[in-house]
């Protein structure tokens, strides 16, 4: 199958890029931005894991959407809850239906690609907190794309029932270079190490027993 990845830099959308290359015909690697706080790292990760598994880049500029949702991602690294891992700091970073803008998007350029899939890594660990990563959505959404679109688009999750762990392992076994994947929500030139997403990111490398080649300032 001929198929577009959303890929966002970070840890498990790079894995399911390589999953993609592993087991299907990547049209294009999607990455969008949405104005986060970290998405000057993240995105020029994601333009390096496209060209490490030489796959063709485009960068979509959403900015403009952005700016009318609320969000502490959208806020500046100053709004990133950083004291508990608790859902209610959590929730600050939901950037409202994001999966469903990207995927809209997407869509219509995946179907101008000539593609016939999309690849998404929604995984378990995102469902208590994210509405639009879970599978009822996936499947709702999958369906209507389809609808939809003349090729009949359909949304691969392959990590919709995996956690961030068996991600992180899986990673591994694609042969993943870590290194240039990037998740902290601060946004600065080396993950902070105490933000939700680096500490997400730590126990998944800890509970893989996979060396963590993450420079983290704290």
């Amino acid at each position: 199958m001929k198929v577009a990845v959303l890929l966002s830099g970070g840890l498990d959308s790079t894995t399911a890029l390589h999953w993609a290359r592993r087991h299907h015909e990547v049209v294009c690697a999607l990455a969008f931005d949405y104005g986060s706080n970290h998405a000057a790292q993240e995105l020029a990760c994601a333009r390096k894991q496209a060209e490490l598994c030489g796959v063709p880049y485009c960068q979509i500029d959403i900015r403009s959407i952005s700016a009318h949702l609320q969000s502490a991602l959208l806020s500046g690294a100053d709004a990133i809850p950083t004291a508990d891992y608790a859902e209610d700091n959590l929730k600050q970073t939901v950037v409202p239906f994001r999966n469903g803008i990207f995927l809209s998007i997407a869509a219509g350029i995946a179907e101008s690609k000539g593609a016939t899939g999309l690849v998404i890594a929604a995984h378990s660990g995102d469902h208590a907190l994210y509405p639009d990563c879970r599978e009822d959505f996936m499947a709702a959404m999958s369906a209507a794309i389809s609808h939809g679109t003349y090729a009949q688009l359909q949304i691969l999750r392959p990590f919709i029932s995996l956690s961030k762990t068996e991600i992180a392992a899986l990673g591994k076994e694609l042969g993943v270079d870590f290194a240039h994947t990037y998740s902290c929500y601060c946004g600065g030139t080396h993950h902070c190490g105490h933000c939700a997403t680096c500490r997400e990111r730590k126990d998944a490398f800890r509970s893989a027993n996979i060396p963590d080649p993450t420079v983290y300032e704290q």
